[in-house]
């Protein structure tokens, strides 16, 4: 699926400056740049973007590994922060931990200019299939 097609599903990803770069099956590449206002104290970029990023990248992964006619939604999201970013820009690969028949389990790093690790997502995604 053409990236910018999959990015154009989620509203809200678009309007807080994410970008999806690669979505495969195997593995979805999104970045979102430091910007003043997606700040904290201290300048930090504030958690919540980059739960938004991993979320954001995260779905995708998940969504690109339903089967047909299926629908997801996020039930569980674990983030481990390593470190602060105080400027440039996050890069967050989503790759597939476990893609079943009801459940479907992403891990996602995001990574700053320097490819040090600043946060681990693993994400759970309930498989919603159509009502029969």
């Amino acid at each position: 699926m053409d990236p910018a097609d999959l990015l154009a599903t989620m509203p809200f990803a678009v309007h807080t400056g994410v970008r999806l770069e690669a979505a495969t099956p195997d593995a979805v590449v999104g970045r979102l740049d430091w910007e003043q206002h997606r700040t904290t104290a201290g300048n930090g970029m504030h958690g919540g973007a980059l739960m938004t990023l991993a979320d954001s990248v995260g779905a995708a992964c998940a969504f690109l590994n339903l089967p047909a006619g299926a629908t997801t939604s996020t039930t569980s999201s674990s983030t481990v922060f390593t470190r602060g970013v105080r400027k440039g820009t996050v890069t967050a690969t989503a790759r597939p931990l476990h893609a079943g028949r009801s459940t479907v389990v992403v891990v996602v790093e995001l990574r700053d200019d320097e490819d040090r690790l600043v946060a681990q997502v693993t994400q759970s995604q309930a498989v919603l299939r159509p009502a029969s």
